[in-house]
């Protein structure tokens, strides 16, 4: 009898260390997927780009869109200020070369060439359907 108790109490201690070290693994390995994934505080909505529109041909392949320009004089331009606002900041004096004009359904877009404090940069303007002024719609940096 004594045999047959000491087998089936040792058969018990091998199955409550197998239990005990599949409860450790487990809980390792919970543990670990925890600090592994990463869980976003806020939600991210990603979606595509809104795609610009397409440069005039005037303006070089390898010029850069922004949306501000600060010139080192403190100048600044801006994507949608008016054409008076334009022309009183840098003046006549600043353009480069001739004016370029493209037809557009929307009317003429009309793309200049500025050089100011030795920066050279191209704005281009054109009618916003809203106001019907002729405002800023582009400036590429060359």
């Amino acid at each position: 009898m004594k045999v047959t108790r000491a087998r089936f109490g040792s058969l018990l201690e091998w199955i409550l260390a197998a239990c005990c070290i599949v409860a450790v693994l487990a809980i390792g390995s919970i543990a670990v997927r925890e600090f592994r994934t990463v869980s976003a505080l806020t939600p991210v909505i990603a979606h595509e780009a809104p795609s610009l529109p397409d440069p005039p041909a005037a303006v070089p392949s390898r010029a850069v869109s922004v949306p501000v320009l600060l010139l080192p004089n403190g100048v600044e331009v801006r994507v949608g200020d008016a054409s008076a606002q334009l022309a009183s900041r840098l003046g006549r004096e600043a353009e480069v070369a001739p004016p370029s004009v493209d037809r557009m359904p929307t009317g003429n877009r009309v793309t200049r060439f500025y050089e100011q404090s030795g920066m050279r940069f191209v704005v281009v303007l054109e009618r916003f359907a809203g106001d019907g002024e002729i405002r800023v719609a582009a400036i590429y940096l060359q």
